[in-house]
């Protein structure tokens, strides 16, 4: 798994092989069984999460026991909590696996001397950091102005990739409407394709 992350970092920068051999120092792998918390509400998280394989979840609980799920990571995508990492304050999130994953993590000062000791690396981070920035708020603005259908539909424009493996209740959940109004909407997407 260590060479799926290496060859992601070589299709953004140029590493050696002596920023491969700091690479290597600075991360360490772990599996994550089906329904197995990486992170659970209260830890503390000193890392940054790299998924090399599987589908992870973040999510909150409300005060009524209700889960709002925050974001999915798949392959080649960033996760974990990076309130709880840049603060040290306990996490408010619950990141688990929705199916058998594999993730890198980074020991946050491990991250920090990567920057500081690859070229490129601090300008790839702080892309990703921008990038991840405008997604979220764009899902804000999203949830607020879109209806249901809508949001629906685009959630399938962007992550055609997801449709089929996240459980509908989750889907839900992300899009901010109940399992109810979700299965109205799907039958009502369906049937206009087929008209």
């Amino acid at each position: 798994m260590l060479d799926r992350f290496i060859e992601y970092l070589n299709a953004k920068i140029t590493l050696s092989k002596e920023d491969i051999e700091l690479v290597q120092f600075a991360v360490k792998i772990k599996t994550l069984r089906k329904k197995q918390f990486l992170i659970q509400e209260g830890d503390l998280w000193p890392y940054h999460v790299f998924v090399c394989e599987g589908l992870l979840r973040s999510y909150r609980v409300d005060q009524n026991g209700l889960e709002h799920i925050v974001f999915f990571a798949i392959e080649n995508w960033w996760a974990g909590d990076p309130e709880s990492t840049l603060s040290g304050n306990p996490s408010k999130n619950f990141v688990e696996a929705i199916e058998k994953s594999v993730v890198i993590l980074i020991k946050d000062d491990n991250f920090n001397m990567l920057k500081t000791s690859i070229p490129g690396f601090m300008d790839f981070t702080n892309s990703l950091i921008t990038r991840s920035l405008v997604a979220f708020q764009n899902r804000i603005h999203d949830n607020i102005s879109l209806s249901a259908e809508a949001r629906y539909l685009n959630y399938l424009s962007k992550y055609p990739h997801l449709a089929n493996r996240v459980p509908q209740h989750m889907l839900a959940s992300f899009l901010g409407i109940t399992p109810a109004t979700l299965s109205r909407v799907r039958k009502v997407t369906k049937k206009n394709k087929v008209l």
